[in-house]
């Protein structure tokens, strides 16, 4: 380990030594120290993390889409002529799951920040387990309210939390297509929840419900995958079981240039204030409500819009799978052109183009056999949004340093979903139905919105990083450095501080202090 003779010095007040003890966990192993790193050493060490952490997020959100999804083909195969929902009632029950989210998130970023993520993802993954399984029981609105409620309370957290392990364990580079590999079961668990739906239907029972036994399934699979995600998942890099003791030097040195911490488990009011201040934080929670109320719509009424097309209910199944393969495709596309580009705003603002043309082929075109196949098509563009919110997830973790800045933001981007979840069924009334044309207007202003606002924050950001320019020519520093994050491969620090003949301030001393991306100036916004 080759460490650098001097105290690390934060951008705050120059020449002010930092206090450690509230510094990242990773400065227990590494100190003041550096480590020596090759190119191939992290990719050796993104395997490895890949096969662990990776594949656990993967399963976990999988199974959280699925449990969500799985209602509208509940509605599909009688849910409510069964459970005697009437009106809107329908649509309440599509929007308590949110709601419920929406009030636990002030809690879920003191619980991710303060609880070891092996505990917490488990028991969050037991909770709505249980519920959805629950859910199976219900015979009335009051039954499936309070079952959904509790499925969005243990939900919460889910998003927040993955966002959060991400941006801990992987460079920023890397996080794209790793955040689109566990948002992308989005369109996995739609072709599966199609699938085993159009199955499970199938089955002859005198006890149970075709729309029972969905339930139930689904349910059952979550609550035996708890105790595995237990016995896999490690807390963070120190405690990494699959990593050896040089190794988990080496996996908290290649994220130095992240700037944005391994975290800790200190909640820091100063950087609630921060995130609440910053014009930033709310065009993000702008994005994702907005982005959300059509996620929303394509969950809840995704099946009852084919259905509207005129299928019956086992075609309206099978025509959701093609659905499903092309969220897959977006969300892997998406991720891999801001990856390739490092331009996540104009990747995010190309996709929602084709989301708004959907929208208006559907709003525009009526109801009838001889457009069928034209409507159709309007409802698969609408696959293109699930490409902005792993972008947007991206966006966040990468331009937000400091754990609990970044877990407050995260909360709030989740509440900002939520809000949308809530707001999207409640567009759709029963008796607009088929066509539902006053939702579907409504969308279609919304997603022009969205638009305007991605290009928005697009501009603050390249403001922000000239304003933190300055900041580094007034601290004694190069205005413009290169961020090797943000490169495809491992670069040192330590090559760029020979380059720039930087002794007094070797660039990446802030990067496991838990400062904030203003805090350090050495933070260099992405867009």
């Amino acid at each position: 380990m080759a460490s650098i003779d001097k105290e690390p010095k934060t951008s705050m007040d120059q020449g002010e030594k930092p206090t450690v003890k509230h510094a990242d966990n990773a400065v227990v192993l590494l100190g003041g120290g550096r480590v020596d790193l090759t190119d191939e050493d992290s990719k050796r060490i993104r395997r490895k993390t890949d096969r662990v952490i990776l594949t656990i997020l993967v399963w976990v959100y999988f199974l959280q889409i699925l449990d969500k999804s799985v209602l509208g083909y509940g509605a599909t195969f009688g849910l409510q002529t069964d459970t005697h929902l009437h009106g809107n009632e329908y649509s309440l029950v599509g929007s308590i799951a949110p709601i419920a989210q929406l009030a636990w998130q002030p809690f879920s970023s003191f619980l991710i920040v303060k609880v070891p993520h092996r505990i917490l993802m488990p028991t969050l993954l037991f909770g709505w387990g249980v519920a959805q399984t629950l859910l199976a029981a219900c015979h009335n609105f009051q039954g499936l309210m309070a079952a959904r409620f509790f499925l969005g309370l243990f939900e919460a957290g889910c998003l927040p939390l993955f966002s959060i392990i991400t941006s801990q364990w992987y460079r920023r580079a890397e996080q794209p297509i790793r955040i689109a590999a566990w948002y992308g079961t989005n369109g996995l668990a739609t072709i599966v929840a199609a699938a085993v739906s159009y199955g499970l239907a199938h089955i002859k029972s005198d006890v149970l419900k075709s729309w029972q036994i969905i339930f139930l399934f689904v349910g059952l699979l979550t609550i035996i995958s708890a105790p595995f995600v237990y016995w896999r998942l490690d807390n963070d890099i120190l405690s990494a079981r699959f990593l050896t003791e040089n190794e988990k030097a080496q996996a908290i040195e290649r994220l130095r240039a992240n700037q944005t911490g391994t975290g800790n488990r200190e909640f820091k009011v100063k950087h609630i204030l921060e995130a609440v201040l910053e014009p930033k934080t709310y065009l993000w929670i702008g994005m994702s409500m907005l982005l959300n109320v059509g996620a929303s719509v394509t969950n809840t009424f995704g099946p009852l819009i084919l259905n509207g097309l005129g299928f019956d209910k086992y075609t309206t199944s099978l025509l959701n799978m093609p659905f499903g393969a092309i969220q897959i495709i977006v969300i892997l596309l998406a991720s891999y052109l801001a990856q390739k580009a490092h331009i996540k705003s104009a990747i995010l603002a190309a996709f929602v183009l084709p989301v708004v043309a959907g929208l208006a082929v559907l709003y525009v075109l009526p109801r009838n056999h001889s457009v069928q196949a034209a409507l159709i098509v309007g409802y698969y563009l609408l696959a293109f949004l699930y490409g902005g919110n792993p972008l947007i997830v991206t966006w966040i973790v990468g331009n937000t340093a400091g754990t609990t800045k970044k877990s407050i933001i995260m909360s709030l981007y989740n509440a900002a979903s939520s809000a949308g979840n809530i707001v999207g069924p409640l567009l759709f009334n029963a008796k607009d139905a088929p066509a539902y044309l006053p939702g579907l207007r409504a969308c279609l202003g919304i997603f022009v919105a969205l638009f305007c606002i991605v290009i928005i924050q697009w501009v603050n950001l390249i403001i922000l990083n000239k304003l933190q320019e300055r900041k580094r020519v007034r601290n004694g520093k190069q205005a413009k450095i290169v961020d090797h994050s943000m490169q495809n491969h491992y670069h040192s620090l330590d090559e760029e501080n020979l380059e720039q003949g930087q002794a007094q301030h070797a660039l990446g001393d802030n990067a496991f202090l838990d400062l904030t991306d203003r805090e350090n100036d050495e933070f260099v916004y992405i867009y």
